[in-house]
Order: structure tokens, then C-alpha cells, then sequence
């Protein structure tokens, strides 16, 4: 393993992801100076960011069990490289404190927080009482894990009032949840969410809490360094989803209350202080009636990442790698400002109707361009999407002056989009933004499930 001289950035970054974030940090890296070390899948042998890296390891086979989660075969990569830090971009093992805590028992800098602080975060319950010390509201629920006892249990449920919605402590991305409008089917509920949280995730502690039915998810962009120096760089509308999945993002959110927000913002960067929270992280809230509450924090950078850079001007990735280099946040809080607007449709290979997958060869490719738009993905024509991963095959963003000027070079660019030989959600992406209703700004986190069942096809 190479050494670095303090306080100077590091001279090799091994990429422990793959795809479109792979591609992301390679960029930021080579920006900086710094050598990149990919390490792969056999199924991403041909993959654009492989071939554009100093230097690549295959560390096994497609399904990711045997690579992109093979912490030994990562570290391995990273010491035969002479890496000296690790940047786990998004997914795979970005939250995963094991991972973070043998990289740096290995000798080298794991690019994100501490492990300690992912654990903390990375549990709901501890991280909700986390962020009451610190004066971050929550959503009203239980203080702690769910009782054993079912009499306790229906008590807390009528404290907080139905509808309840029950959630795995060690869940995330949608999975470990379960919504009861009844005390009938309330301990059941509970039985099926914790048996299904200890199969998904080990730990089969759950949580109650009220169960909001018009919400916005509305998420705070937060940097922070070493030296408890914290900032929050405004606030991104991640509301479009389907299943808990986000489809389209933007910044900044429409119609909040300015007021609210940079009450919320504050109170998100001071919670970054008081944990001594490190590098890049969002906290991500339902917004409903002028309130925000706290539902989780991401500690690691967002697949929704560059709408905020486009609206602060600020590399979100390369500020990642300068604090985990050991360098001072060189940004305060006066000196971020936002400008303009700015969308992110995710594009996926599936049916956009269906939703089914839809791996295979992309026969023909052309990424639109123009004034304002910004393309994040890894494929190119005759390019293979394998179908052992995540279906996102890249983003597109675009900036206007204002959210109407955003929106209207998004619709131009994705009819400009030439994507052949799979099936990609593009179409979707072209009705949603024709609809009155987003038009307006402000759908809540229902708004697409509820359009899509009235087709039947959710």
C-alpha cells in the first residue's frame, strides 16, 4: 500500500462500484489528479469506466455475492493496486459499517463516514433518537423498538393514531415496511414485518409510527468534515416514485416555505456536529402542511446527487474525497447559494409500463446534448446490460433558469434520446412531464402509484 504525505490528496482512489457511479468518481478523481483503480465484475469486463481506469481488477463472477459485496476480494484489489483510500459510490457496500471499518483496519481511507457513525445512522431506531438529541423532528411514533407485548403494542397504536405504518430498524429502500389501518390487522402486522425484517436484513427489531397520508419526501444535502465544520446545500423534491423508488428528482423542491426550510437545514447541519458526522450525507424527511419529519439518513452520496450540484455549483463527489483526504470544508454557510432549477430522470431498462426488466444488447445509442444538459451513464452503443444488477442504466439532468425552463429542456432531450435494442422507462418519463400535476409542483410521495393503478399497472 502507498503512502501519502498529510494533507495532501491521495495519489491512487480504488472504485468499489460499478455503472454510472462508477464512471461519476473516476471523473471527479481524474479532475483531481488522482489515478483511479476499478475493480470489476466478470458480467462489466466491458464496461466504459473499466477500460478509461489506470488500472482494473476482476474480482469475480456476476452475481454480486461473489463480487461487488466480496469485501476480502475488494481490500485484496485495493493492496495489490498500492490504493490508498476506497470510495464505495452508492448501493453494494456503501452503508455497510463492516466494510468501512476492515478498509480502514486495512490501512487504507475509507471515502465516508466513520463505521461507527453508519451504524448509528443505518439503524432507524438509534438513528431517530439520534436526531431528537439534536432537535430534528421525526415522525410521531414509538421511542424505541416495538414492544413484545401485545397489549403494548395496541396501546402505542392508539396513542399515535391509525393509520400506523411498522418498520424494520435495519430496513431501507423501501423494503421492511407495512401499513395497518386497523387494530385488527395490527399484530399480525407486526408478526409478518419481523419475520420478514430478520430474513431481509438479520435484525428483527421494528418500529410504529403515524403513518402520513398526503406527504412530499423532500431530502437535505449535508458536507461535513472532520473538524465538526458542517454546511446543508438546500433541499432536493424526490417525491415521483413507484414502490418506494425514486423515478424523478429536483432541486430546489417547489413551494416550500423558505422559513421552515432553513430551520430544518440548520437543525440537519448542527446534527452533523454534534455526531461529528464526516463527508457527504442526506437527510431525508416527509414533508406535509409546512412540517418536516424525519425518516432516515443516507450516509454516502445519492443517485440524485448532481441536481444539487448544478444548482450550488459545488462537486459533491470531489468534496467526499478532499474531506476524507483530511482537508477543512473550504465552504461556509453564506457562501452557498442557489441558482436556477434543476431535474433528474432516472433511466432504467425495463418496461415502462410493466416494469419488468429488460436487459440485453443496446444496438443503437445517441445521448442528447444542448444547453443545460448533463448525461451521467456508462453505456454506449452495442453496450450489454447484464441483468445481475440494478436497472438503472444512467441519468439525465437538466438546468434552466427555472423549474418551466428546467422542465422544457428535459422534455427536448429526452425526445432527442436514441435508445435501442431494450426496453427503457424514457416514455414514462415523457408523460409525467405532461402532466398538470407535476406541472404544478408539489405531488406527494402517492401521486404515481395512484396514476399508475387507475391503469392498472402498478
Amino acid at each position: 500500500m502507498a503512502t501519502r504525505k498529510s494533507g495532501a490528496l491521495f495519489d491512487k482512489v480504488l472504485i468499489a462500484n460499478r455503472g454510472e457511479i462508477a464512471l461519476r468518481i473516476q471523473r471527479a478523481c481524474r479532475e483531481l489528479g488522482i489515478k483511479t483503480v476499478v475493480v470489476h465484475s466478470e458480467a462489466d469486463r466491458d464496461a466504459k469506466y473499466v477500460r478509461l481506469a489506470d488500472e482494473s481488477v476482476c474480482i469475480g463472477p456476476p452475481p454480486s455475492s461473489q463480487s461487488y459485496l466480496n469485501i476480502p476480494a475488494i481490500i485484496a484489489a485495493a493492496e495489490v493496486t498500492d490504493a490508498q483510500a476506497i470510495h464505495p459510490g452508492y448501493g453494494f457496500l456503501s452503508e455497510n459499517a463492516d466494510f468501512a471499518e476492515k478498509v480502514e483496519k486495512s490501512g487504507f481511507v475509507f471515502i465516508g463516514p466513520r463505521a461507527d457513525t453508519i451504524r448509528l445512522m443505518g439503524d432507524k431506531v438509534s438513528a431517530k433518537a439520534a436526531m431528537l438529541k439534536s432537535g430534528v423532528p421525526c415522525v410521531p411514533g414509538t421511542e424505541g423498538a416495538l414492544s413484545e407485548d401485545p397489549k403494548a403494542i395496541l396501546k402505542s397504536a392508539r396513542d399515535i393514531g391509525y393509520p400506523v405504518i411498522i418498520k424494520a430498524a435495519g430496513g431501507g429502500g423501501g423494503r421492511g415496511m407495512r401499513v395497518v389501518h386497523t387494530e385488527a390487522a395490527l399484530l399480525s402486522a407486526v408478526s409478518l414485518t419481523r419475520s420478514e425484517a430478520q430474513a431481509a436484513f438479520g435484525n428483527p427489531t421494528v418500529y410504529m409510527e403515524k403513518f402520513l397520508v398526503n406527504p412530499r419526501h423532500i431530502e437535505i444535502q449535508v458536507l461535513a468534515d472532520s473538524f465538526k465544520n458542517a454546511v446543508w446545500l438546500g433541499e432536493r423534491d424526490c417525491s415521483m416514485q413507484r414502490r418506494h423508488q425514486k423515478i424523478i428528482e429536483e432541486a430546489p423542491a417547489p413551494g416550500i416555505n423558505p422559513r421552515v426550510l432553513t430551520r430544518i437545514g440548520d437543525r440537519c447541519a448542527e446534527a452533523c456536529r454534534k455526531m461529528g458526522y464526516r463527508g457527504a450525507g442526506t437527510f431525508e424527511f416527509l414533508y406535509e402542511e409546512d412540517e418536516f419529519y424525519f425518516i432516515e439518513m443516507n450516509t454516502r452520496i445519492q443517485v440524485e446527487h448532481p441536481v444539487t450540484e448544478l444548482i450550488t455549483g459545488i462537486d459533491l463527489v470531489q468534496q467526499q474525497i478532499r474531506i476524507a483526504a483530511g482537508e477543512r470544508l473550504a465552504i461556509r454557510q453564506r457562501d452557498i447559494v442557489k441558482r436556477g432549477h434543476a431535474i433528474e430522470c432516472r433511466i432504467n431498462a425495463e418496461d415502462p409500463y410493466t416494469f419488468v426488466p429488460s436487459p440485453g444488447r443496446i444496438t443503437s445509442y445517441h445521448a442528447p446534448g444542448g444547453p443545460g444538459i448533463r448525461i451521467d451513464s456508462h453505456i454506449y452503443q452495442n453496450y450489454f446490460v447484464p441483468p445481475n444488477y440494478d436497472s438503472m442504466i444512467g441519468k439525465v439532468i437538466a438546468y434552466g433558469d427555472s423549474r418551466q425552463h428546467a422542465i422544457a429542456r428535459m422534455r427536448i432531450a429526452l425526445s432527442e434520446m436514441v435508445l435501442e435494442g431494450i426496453k427503457t422507462n424514457i416514455p414514462l418519463h415523457q408523460e409525467l412531464l405532461a402532466d398538470d400535476s407535476f406541472l404544478r409542483g408539489g405531488t406527494s410521495i402517492h401521486f404515481l402509484e395512484e396514476r399508475l393503478a387507475k391503469r392498472g399497472k402498478t
